[in-house]
């Protein structure tokens, strides 16, 4: 009787056991490391150890899988007898015959044993950790990667089989978990957020950035035909008389051939003497035009003009032959709406 309570007791522990690995293989695949890396950066070590469990998930997954089956095999070969044995007093008392008697009680205990198993060692469980990942993860995945450390030899075997038969397959391996959310994915979440109500795009900034992250540099640039330029031998003077008429701050510039040189900025001219109004633009004051393919991705050309600090830049073809300028601007007015010039009327 005592070693059939005994196998009661291992009953709970085991079923606690398949539980835990059960919810902490759900909350490292559910959660998103974008919860947990603030709370990493501002110390927490729970978080940072989470994050290790979060890119190391092959082996956590694996070590959670060893943890489920051991589980699992130990409620049938511990559990399992102690509950038959049991069962098998009262049915006796109640006048079950002796020759079915086994048969019923092992009946009783299968369908028991399911049901314990299934509904608190696997459903209650993975439902916590889906509802609450990031919490469930916090708590769970340091002591799987601790798990995962005392079973690691077993464990590397195991993956490295498993990851053997992927690459026959031609699948590859990640150990690392995709906690994170795809454009497209975002864009759908904002697009049903707006619709439901639960989110206002008043401005449309959501929605321009979206379209941004299509655009090339062709789409935006402003072709040579329309630009109004200077060539290099334009007198500060004449740069001020063009702010006044055009209302614009920044101008390109142009060699003899019509070829672009470079550009000036209204702010290179109002600092000259007043004795230099008439003379050619000075050279050294006029700013690089940096090129970029009409092919480039806008938002790789607004990184390109950010590391340089610059406000304009030539496009090119597949040719070489330069196509437009893309102003900075431009660029801005895509993802925030029309952006005026401050010296423009």
């Amino acid at each position: 009787m005592n070693s059939d309570l005994q196998g009661l007791v291992w009953l709970v522990v085991l079923l606690a056991s398949n539980a835990f690995f059960v919810g902490a293989e759900f909350a490292l695949i559910s959660a998103r490391r974008a919860q947990i890396e603030p709370r990493a950066e501002a110390g927490s070590k729970p978080a940072k150890i989470t994050l290790r469990a979060m890119e190391n998930v092959s082996m956590m997954l694996a070590t959670a899988q060893l943890g489920i089956t051991i589980s699992s095999l130990l409620i049938l070969l511990i559990a399992e007898p102690s509950i038959h044995h049991l069962l098998e007093y009262p049915l006796h008392a109640i006048g079950i015959p002796d020759s079915i008697v086994s048969g019923v009680s092992f009946a009783i205990t299968l369908l028991l044993v399911t049901y314990l198993h299934v509904v608190f060692g696997e459903m209650v469980p993975k439902n916590l950790a889906i509802a609450m990942p990031e919490r469930s993860a916090l708590i769970l995945a340091p002591i799987l990667l601790a798990a995962s450390v005392a079973v690691q030899p077993v464990v590397k075997v195991l993956n490295s089989v498993s990851n053997l038969i992927l690459k026959a397959f031609k699948f590859e391996p990640k150990d690392e978990a995709n906690s994170s959310y795809t454009l497209d994915q975002v864009e759908d979440i904002v697009e049903h957020s707006t619709r439901e109500g639960a989110l206002k795009d008043v401005s449309g900034a959501l929605t321009n950035t979206f379209e941004f992250t299509e655009k090339t540099v062709q789409d935006v640039a402003v072709p040579i035909s329309k630009l109004i330029s200077f060539d290099e031998a334009v007198t500060p003077r004449e740069v001020e008389q063009a702010v006044a008429k055009h209302g614009f701050s920044r101008y390109p510039l142009t060699d003899a051939e019509g070829e672009l040189i470079g550009y000036l900025h209204l702010k290179d001219v109002i600092d000259l003497d007043a004795d230099e109004a008439d003379d050619p633009f000075p050279s050294k004051r006029v700013r690089t035009l940096i090129s970029l393919p009409a092919s480039m991705e806008l938002e790789d050309a607004l990184a390109s003009m950010r590391r340089v600090h610059a406000h304009m830049a030539k496009s090119f073809d597949v040719q070489g032959n330069v196509q437009g300028v893309l102003f900075l601007e431009d660029i801005l007015e895509e993802l925030v709406g029309e952006v005026q010039d401050a010296t423009r009327r």
